[in-house]
């Protein structure tokens, strides 16, 4: 049975990823920082399916609770096949002068340095056994940029960048790195607007609508899985065709 470590994974994109991986057959272990009820909830549900789902609470934005992350899931679950970088966070939309040095690395501290930490303690071991598969996600703003979003669009951007670097370094062990960019998606994330500003954004998209956490996770899936074989180093928007 296969095994995935997932990060940010108590609520929106990160759960719906971990329910898709448990229904697929994967061992997995769920990380959360602050969301412990959820996260052992949503293990229990998990192990309910038949595999193993084990929650691991640390900061990623800490490299020492990164590295403690992976060993703990490493042991829990008898290596790793799959490291899903999913965590995130983000800040109010304001202009870049209006953004404060304390909120610009708070944001990076876990956008991005929470990236590289948790790839740096996992790498060494999907490089020991030659294979792999790791995704990361970024966001269409990561692609585009967004107004009123410069600290998420530069974080997210080099979520992207990293993602291309690494496909190149680490395929000769055979292990592959892709990443999601999602584009609206129905999550707490976005609970800041009214059901008219998230309409509005939806008729944005050529499919008419924003999307759901099931959606996203069914492209981090898909670049984790045996099915995308043959793809790294790839940026897939799952944005419902607002970025073209």
């Amino acid at each position: 049975m296969p095994n995935v470590l997932i990060t940010g994974a108590s609520r929106g994109i990160g759960a719906a990823a971990a329910r898709l991986f448990a229904r697929e057959g994967w061992d997995v272990a769920l990380n959360y920082n602050k969301s412990q009820m959820e996260a052992e909830a949503l293990a229990a549900e998990l192990s309910g399916l038949g595999g193993k789902a084990v929650p691991v609470q640390v900061d990623i934005s800490d490299p020492e609770q990164a590295a403690r992350m992976v060993r703990e899931a490493e042991t829990a679950l008898g290596g790793l096949d799959a490291v899903i970088c999913n965590a995130g966070v983000a800040l109010p939309q304001q202009l870049l002068t209006d953004t404060t040095p304390e909120q610009w690395r708070s944001l990076m501290s876990v956008d991005l340095d929470g990236v590289f930490y948790t790839l740096r303690a996992a790498v060494p071991g999907l490089v020991r056994q030659k294979r792999g598969a790791i995704v990361t996600v970024s966001s269409m703003w990561g692609v585009t940029g967004g107004s009123c979003e410069a600290p998420y669009s530069a974080a997210k951007a080099g979520v992207i960048g990293l993602t291309k670097a690494l496909a190149k370094e680490l395929g000769p062990s055979h292990i592959r790195v892709n990443c999601v960019a999602p584009g609206v998606i129905d999550t707490d994330m976005n609970g800041h607007l009214s059901p008219e500003e998230l309409a509005v954004l939806g008729e944005e998209a050529p499919l008419g609508r924003i999307g759901t956490p099931e959606e996203a996770a069914q492209a981090i899936y898909f670049l984790a899985s045996d099915r995308a074989s043959f793809i790294t180093g790839q940026v897939l928007l799952a944005d419902g065709g607002m970025v073209i």
